[in-house]
């Protein structure tokens, strides 16, 4: 493990990161503040095909939301009554793969769920993938450019693309090759941006790290090993930057969250047998985690279905909702979240196969909604 320029600090400020007594119960537990646009997204695929399951959503403005799917899914002929244009409609969970075929794997809608692009030009980089296929998609808020990232985790890979999908710009790890030096990744799950511009890359999978890449991609450390201690993770699942530095970790299948601070002092130095500054255990299954000001917010797939739980900073429940198991905005599971600059919220449902749009219900409690990630002032 190599030392970094910046280190990952294992103190304490002033009690600030103090454990939370019990998050188990996650409570109070309420009613949603969101409701769901019924057959919002709206299916574009060939006939005898549906979406795929949809593992990623970024809405880059509320009329250019990119979403991410592991292919396409092929129908049953004839298919069943009850079809509701996505699979988990009738039965077919789309995570199992069945009738997946390499197709429209990034695509982009507006505000309505209508096509509007469709990057089928970037299909093959997917193709053949012996498993899920792509995990994520993100764009830094610090890029100008607005590249868009999009995290291949069978493929052992991240691409970076052009706003417009015109290019390929980048790719980092050696696609269909898995490591764990500081060149090769074993099936990444996720990217996160530090205002500096340095990258944050949740690997992942197979690996059990968070690696820091400078700006152009290069290695310059990580930290993370295998276990479940302090420090120690089982499946890196999703990263969020906030205030001060913090890094939060969804440890998903230690089933709780890690907290780590970034300090510029020299004489602290991280090292992997040393603790984060917090560990939020009780989760079921965390599977993607938004920073907004002073709010974290958490994806959670608990046994009595999808769930979205609210904390403070310090790790402190303040609300959870249940998310629809039933009717037209049913969730299986919400995979990724986003919130576009209007305040609407998007899920990703890599099971049913399918990204549901839920806006602000008419008598919203705001304190319930979750707001725009944090991104660091301007300097």
């Amino acid at each position: 493990m190599r030392a970094s320029l910046l280190a990952l600090a294992v103190v304490v400020a002033g009690g600030l990161f103090a454990a939370p007594a019990s998050l188990q119960d996650f409570g109070p537990v309420g009613p949603s503040q969101y409701e769901a646009v019924e057959g919002w997204l709206k299916p574009f695929a060939a006939e005898g095909f549906a979406f795929g399951g949809n593992s990623g959503v970024f809405p880059e403005s509320p009329d250019r939301i990119f979403i991410l799917q592991r292919g396409e899914t092929r129908l049953p002929d004839p298919v069943p009554d009850g079809f509701e244009g996505f699979v988990g409609s009738i039965g077919i969970n789309a995570l199992r793969g069945e009738g997946r075929t390499w197709q429209n794997v990034i695509f982009v809608v507006d505000g309505d769920g209508n096509l509007i692009e469709k990057w089928d030009q970037w299909d093959h980089l997917f193709e053949g993938a012996d498993g899920p296929g792509p995990h994520r998609i993100r764009i830094s808020p610090y890029d100008p450019d607005r590249r868009v990232w999009v995290v291949h985790e069978t493929g052992h890979a991240i691409f970076v693309f052009s706003n417009d999908g015109s290019e390929l710009l980048m790719t980092l790890g050696e696609p269909g090759v898995s490591g764990d030096d500081e060149t090769h990744f074993n099936q990444p799950q996720d990217v996160a941006f530090m205002p500096d511009g340095r990258i944050l890359v949740a690997d992942g999978f197979g690996n059990a790290r968070v690696m820091i890449l400078d700006a152009d991609g290069n290695y310059l450390t990580e930290f993370g090993e295998a276990g479940d201690g302090r420090g120690e993770f089982n499946v890196v699942h999703s990263l969020a930057v906030g205030p001060d530095g913090r890094i939060f970790v969804a440890d998903r299948n230690n089933r709780r969250i890690q907290v780590f601070n970034e300090t510029t002092r020299a004489a602290v130095w991280y090292h992997p047998n040393i603790a984060p500054i917090a560990v939020w255990p009780g989760f079921a299954l965390p599977l993607d985690v938004i920073v907004s000001g002073y709010e974290v917010w958490v994806t959670d797939l608990a046994e009595s279905g999808p769930r979205v739980i609210k904390l403070d900073l310090n790790g402190n429940p303040q609300y959870t909702f249940e998310l629809d198991t039933e009717g037209p905005g049913r969730f299986r599971e919400m995979h990724s979240f986003a919130v576009d600059s209007d305040g609407n919220l998007f899920g990703a449902d890599n099971q049913h196969g399918r990204t549901v749009k839920l806006v602000p219900k008419a008598d919203a409690d705001p304190r319930y909604l979750i707001g725009q990630p944090w991104v660091a002032p301007a300097q």
